[in-house]
This record gives C-alpha cells, sequence and structure tokens, in this order.
C-alpha cells in the first residue's frame, strides 16, 4: 500500500525532476517522486549530452551546490571536450557526450539509494487545493497523496502533441503518451497558460554511414570532468564524434516536403527554440547559406544508434530519409526513428516568486520546460533550487535565491521571473553581467559554502573543497608575494621574443601578461619547492592563473554593471532604429524593434535583450 502523505511530491522524473526529489529527500524531507514510467527516470529525451556553452558552467554550479547531475554526467559520459578554448577563460564550457542508457540507469540507482525518497508509478491528473494551499495530488488510478508542497517538472508532456509531417498524435515523447488535466486544473485556479514547441532529429543506424568522408572530432586530448568531487574520475578512452555537411541539393530535397511540413502549413503556430531552429527552419530564414553543419554523434558506448544533430525537422518521414540519404556519408543510411516536433503547455514564469513557489497557491513549485525553459541543464538547475525551497519552506526558513553576480543560475531563474520568456529560453553567457566571475572553473569557489550551509553539500565534499581553497591560497600567496629576478625571468622571457625586466618584478606582475603562463615557469626552482611542499595540483595553478589575468577585467566588468544600472532612467527615442545597429545581437535587434522600449530600464527587461546589448546600445547613445 503506498504511504499517502508526503512533505514533498515531485510530478516527473525528467532532469528537473530527478534533482529536485534528490534535494528534497537529501534535505531529510520525505519525498515522493511520481512519474507516469519509472524507466524513464532521467532519459535523456534529445540529444546525449550535458553541458556546452554557459549550459556547462550551469552543471558546474548544481555541483558544486550538492546536485547529482555533474556526478551521473561523469559516470555516463564517452567523450569530453572544453569548448572556446580559442577564447578567454570566462568563455569556456565543459561538454560532455553521454552515453544515453547508462545514463538514465545511473540517475535511476542514484535516486534509488536516497533512505528518504519513495516512487510511484502513475499519472498525476489533479491537484488538491484548500484555499490557496495546495494540499495533495490525484492520479489517474484515484489514489490521493497528500503533502505540505507539490513541485511540478512536466517537461514536453503538459497536452503534448507529436508532429510528423501531416500525421499527428498525442505524446509527451516517442512511445510516451501525453499528461491530461494538470493544465486544465492551474487555468481553473487562475493561472495563464501558453503553448511552446521543440523538436527532435532522426536517430540513425551507425552501421550505415560512411564515416571516412566526414571529419572526425575527438575528445581533448586531457580530458577533464564536471564535477568537483574526487568520487568521479576523467575519461581514459573516448568515443569520437564526426561532422558532415548538408548542401544545396539536401535543401532542394526538404523543401519538396514544406506544403506538408507542420512548421508551413499552419498545423504548429507555437514558438520553437530560436537557437535550435529545425533543418526546415535553417533553410527557411537563412536561403543564402547553402549547406549547414551536421553532428554525427554517438547514442553509448555499445549501441550503434547514432544522433543527427543539427537535422531536427517534423517533415514526412519520406522526405527525412530521401534528405538525409543526400547527405556526405549517409547515402545507404537506415532510419531508427524518424524525428518530429512537439508542442506543449506551459505556464510563463512570471507567475513565480524567485524561489519557484507560485505566487496564486502557495506550497506550489514549478521547474523545467513548464517555465518554459529549454535544455537538461536548465531544468536540472530550476528542479534543483525548487527542491531546496520547498524544503526550506517547510523549515520556515528564507528562500535560497541565488543573485546574478552568484551564478548562471542566478540569472536564469531572475531573467525567467522578471522577463518571462515566449519562446523556448535557453542559456548563454551573453545573458550574465558578470561572466568573467562566473567562470566554470570557480564555480565550487563561489557555490559550495552555500551548499553545505543549507546542508545539501555533504561534510566529506566540504572538507574537500577547504583542502583544495588552502593550496589554492597558498598559491596565491606566493604570486603576490615572490620577486622574481632579471635572471630568473629573462631566461624565459628572451627565447619567447619578450621584453626583458632591469630589476626585480613580483611574480603576480609578470603571470598577467597574456603571453605567458605557470607552464613556461616550470623549472622555476622556487615555484617547484612551492609546489612540492604544499600538493598544489594542475587545477590549482589553473584558478590562480586564470585570477592573475582577469584581476583587471572583473573590476572593469563590475563597474560596467553598476553603470548600467545607473543609467536605467536613460530615454530611447520612440523611433530608435535597432536595425542599423549590427553590434547588437539578432535577436535584441528583432525584439528591441518589436517591443519599441522608451528608456533602458524597459529595454533591459525584455526577454532576450543581454547586458550586452544593453551596453551596445549605450555606446551608441554616447553613454
Amino acid at each position: 500500500m503506498i504511504n499517502t502523505k508526503y512533505d514533498v511530491i515531485v510530478v516527473g522524473g525528467g532532469h528537473a525532476g530527478a534533482e529536485a526529489a534528490a534535494a528534497a529527500a537529501n534535505l531529510g524531507a520525505s519525498t515522493l517522486l511520481v512519474t507516469m514510467n519509472l524507466q524513464t527516470i532521467g532519459q535523456m529525451s534529445c540529444n546525449p549530452a550535458m553541458g556546452g556553452i554557459a549550459k556547462g558552467q550551469i552543471v558546474r554550479e548544481i555541483d558544486a551546490l550538492g546536485g547529482l547531475s555533474g556526478i551521473i554526467s561523469d559516470k555516463t559520459a564517452i567523450q569530453f571536450r572544453m569548448l572556446n578554448r580559442s577564447k578567454g577563460p570566462a568563455m569556456w564550457s565543459p561538454r560532455v557526450q553521454s552515453d544515453r542508457w547508462r545514463f538514465a540507469e545511473e540517475w535511476r540507482l542514484s535516486l534509488e539509494a536516497i533512505p528518504k525518497l519513495d516512487f510511484f508509478q502513475d499519472m498525476v491528473i489533479d491537484l488538491i487545493v484548500e484555499g490557496e494551499q495546495i494540499i495533495g495530488v490525484k492520479t489517474g488510478m484515484g489514489v490521493e497523496i497528500h503533502s505540505k508542497k507539490v513541485i511540478l517538472t512536466n517537461g514536453t508532456f503538459l497536452n503534448g502533441l507529436i508532429h510528423i509531417g501531416d500525421k499527428q498524435y498525442g505524446g509527451g515523447r516517442a512511445g510516451e503518451r501525453a499528461a491530461v488535466g494538470i493544465t486544465e486544473r492551474l487555468i481553473d485556479l487562475g493561472f495563464e497558460s501558453g503553448r511552446m514547441k521543440t523538436g527532435t532529429p532522426p536517430r540513425v543506424d551507425g552501421r550505415s554511414l560512411d564515416y571516412s568522408v566526414m571529419e572526425e572530432q575527438k575528445g581533448d586530448d586531457v580530458p577533464e570532468k564536471f564535477s568537483f568531487s574526487s568520487k568521479t574520475a576523467p575519461l581514459k578512452e573516448q568515443r569520437s564524434c564526426h561532422i558532415t555537411f548538408t548542401s544545396a541539393e539536401v535543401h532542394e530535397t526538404l523543401k519538396e516536403g514544406f506544403d506538408r511540413s507542420p512548421m508551413f502549413n499552419g498545423a504548429i503556430q507555437s514558438t520553437g527554440p530560436r537557437y535550435c531552429p529545425s533543418i526546415e527552419d535553417k533553410i527557411f530564414k537563412f536561403a543564402d547559406k547553402d549547406r549547414h553543419q551536421i553532428f554525427v554523434e554517438p547514442e553509448g558506448w555499445n549501441t550503434v544508434e547514432i544522433y543527427v544533430n543539427g537535422f531536427s525537422t517534423s517533415l514526412p518521414q519520406e522526405i527525412q530519409e530521401k534528405a538525409l540519404r543526400k547527405v556526405k556519408g549517409f547515402e545507404n543510411v537506415k532510419i531508427f526513428r524518424p524525428g518530429y516536433a512537439i508542442e506543449y503547455d506551459y505556464f510563463p514564469p512570471t507567475q513565480l516568486s524567485h524561489s519557484l513557489e507560485t505566487k496564486l497557491v502557495k506550497g506550489l513549485y514549478f521547474a523545467g520546460q513548464i517555465n518554459g525553459t529549454t535544455g537538461y541543464e536548465e531544468a536540472a538547475s530550476q528542479g534543483l533550487m525548487a527542491g531546496i525551497n520547498a524544503v526550506r519552506a517547510i523549515k520556515e526558513e528564507e528562500p535560497f535565491v541565488l543573485s546574478r553576480d552568484q551564478a548562471y543560475i542566478g540569472v536564469l531563474i531572475d531573467d525567467l521571473i522578471t522577463k518571462g520568456t515566449e519562446e523556448p529560453y535557453r542559456m548563454f553567457t551573453s545573458r550574465a553581467e558578470y561572466r568573467i566571475l562566473l567562470r566554470q572553473d570557480n564555480a565550487d569557489e563561489r557555490l559550495s559554502p552555500l551548499g553545505h550551509e543549507i546542508g545539501l553539500l555533504s561534510h566529506e565534499r566540504i572538507k574537500e573543497f577547504e583542502l583544495k581553497q588552502s593550496k589554492t591560497e597558498s598559491l596565491k600567496k606566493w604570486v603576490k608575494d615572490y620577486s622574481i629576478s632579471p635572471q630568473e625571468a629573462n631566461a624565459i622571457l628572451e627565447p619567447l621574443n619578450l621584453s626583458p625586466i632591469k630589476q626585480k618584478l613580483k611574480f603576480e606582475r609578470l603571470i598577467a601578461r597574456p603571453q605567458l603562463s605557470f607552464r613556461d615557469f616550470a623549472n622555476l626552482s622556487a615555484l617547484i619547492e612551492l609546489i612540492d611542499s604544499e600538493g598544489i595540483s594542475q587545477e590549482n595553478i589553473d584558478r590562480v592563473e586564470i585570477e592573475a589575468k582577469y584581476s583587471g577585467y572583473l573590476e572593469k566588468e563590475k563597474e560596467a554593471a553598476a553603470k548600467i544600472d545607473r543609467l536605467e532612467d536613460l530615454k530611447i527615442p520612440i523611433d530608435f532604429d535597432y536595425r542599423k545597429l549590427k553590434s547588437l545581437s539578432y535577436e535584441a535587434r528583432e525584439k528591441l524593434s518589436e517591443g519599441k522600449p522608451t528608456s533602458i530600464k524597459q529595454a533591459k527587461a525584455i526577454s532576450g535583450v543581454s547586458p550586452a546589448d544593453i551596453s551596445v546600445l549605450l555606446v551608441y547613445m554616447g553613454r
């Protein structure tokens, strides 16, 4: 017999639901995870990967707070790459290619290992509300389960509708039914709802591809990992991905199905993700491009299934296959599953507080795609925060809210709550005013003490963090105090054709030079002695070097953010032509032209207008 009373009920077992359930139970709350299919907990519905631009920073932040996404990503990775290495360290973003099966399995096993967490397989069709307070849920089998808090993490399942060409059928994911009842109940309670769209590409048989004509994309030579915990280790072996391209011939073949495309024939009217468009959308919007990149990504260590990243589509199945066969390397392709689009209900997140609790119903929290976001990482971070705050509310503690200068998670939630979103929200580094401060390498320094303070990060993890910090601080102090002689320095500078020094110089000033790194001083006896005596790791060295090079920029970043705040009331002419400002992002030009803000404050409040766009606007206006 199922227990019918819990502290927290989490509805949905995707990335948001899994993190929410783990956080709530690990904080001591009796927690129930209700999902329609226990076999798909933690399933990757779309691409088999975690991290990427800004998303990798979020996974590191989740890990630093005590969440599980980073550890599970490390345990199930098949390839690791640090993206944006050619740019500054603030832009570096970790990404792993994942084993889809192992990822879901590891989530299931990790959740089952949490003592205070129970599971129940059924569809939640109704919410039990008394006055303005949630008190539980009702399932499709008629079971009523009561709780103090409820967290909805329904993903794409709320009245989900799948489109493949001119075929439509209800579903929250291929092979799984849609969730019904919750949207209607929330609307009855006074919530505003909307519809969004996302899509996924075909999955194909890797044995039918010719990799010899594709570009191989290997993992990093020295792979890192997501989690700061010593319980996971970097990969020793990796699987390669591959890159190929569409062509004008592929595009012409795809156009044959445009009259049956739900995107163009009116069957889909909701908004899809701007930065992950379907292949037909790319052909339509970027007609001048004669090719688009396709990433050929393995789904795991042992499966032959391949994810065709960059070929998301809802065109008829026969058109998908005909066009794919004209892609280089895909001439004999066999399709396992066609691509499809899916429409689903979401609830504009301006209806939430920063704790992710709804304003209309006390004790009810939303996390993930129900809030209009897209991406595993964005969903997981919201689930984590909702789980934490549900338990803190039960304990009558203040909500745990991260500010915009503390974490990308803080930027994400603040954007959602204050700006809302009318299209699937995806995190980018450009959305953060403090992106130099919010780097992937220092997420533990920013957030681990907070994770421990709220009770989520274990005693073992905080001890690991403190030991690492003490070593980092020792190196920082040495860098600041050590005076390097001209003899020591010039032996390194002159072979590199760099200006020699004429008198002793603090090592801090020398290492701040962009042309130099700690590697150049590997034979410096004083440095060798410190590293050996203190047991300083490469991670400590990288952290100190990045901060030394960025110290001046950090102050400028804070000053720039403060200046934008001071200029909020600056007026913008109503007839201002944003389209002529090519330095603005394409999205900002579009959104500002449509919204016609009359002040900087109004411009800042428009979803999709980043702090970088505001800076460009201020420069143009002479401020």
